[in-house]
């Protein structure tokens, strides 16, 4: 079975950045085709609307590449329910616990994130990698089929 990743909010939008560092970084794992669910979508949307300060078409174009270039995974009442449950056993937010909830319903063996401690495991098989700590450990994009 192919591992399967799925990217956090600030993996997106850190595409954007003006550190060219994790810029690189960022790229470099949405290049990999990772998984993402609808909220990503939606908080990629807010950061680029009110901090990024990015007008509305710019910003939908970005989304609809952002779609484009990732399996998106819609939320389900399945999801919602385990992010409950999630976030009340490892203590995370609601928010957390629906992204969590996500990756594990979608399969998949890693979370990129930066909000989650690095090499923290949920449910024994689940792990975080922060790849702003060690870029080196993204693997090379995977060829969409």
């Amino acid at each position: 079975m192919t591992a399967r990743a799925f990217a956090d909010t600030n993996v997106a939008v850190y595409m954007l950045d003006a550190d060219t560092n994790k810029q690189r970084t960022a790229i470099a794992v949405m290049r990999t085709y990772p998984v993402i669910s609808v909220q990503v979508v939606n908080e990629f949307m807010s950061v680029a609307l009110l901090k990024m300060k990015l007008s509305r078409p710019v910003a939908n174009r970005l989304a609809g590449i952002l779609m484009k270039r990732c399996e998106v995974v819609d939320l389900s009442i399945e999801i919602v329910r385990r992010a409950i449950a999630l976030g009340e056993r490892y203590s995370i937010s609601h928010w957390d616990a629906l992204i969590v909830a996500a990756a594990l319903q979608s399969g998949c063996d890693t979370l990129y994130s930066e909000d989650f401690q690095d090499g923290q495991v949920f449910e024994d098989r689940l792990k975080v990698s922060n790849p702003f700590i060690n870029p080196d450990l993204v693997p090379q994009p995977a060829l969409k089929q």
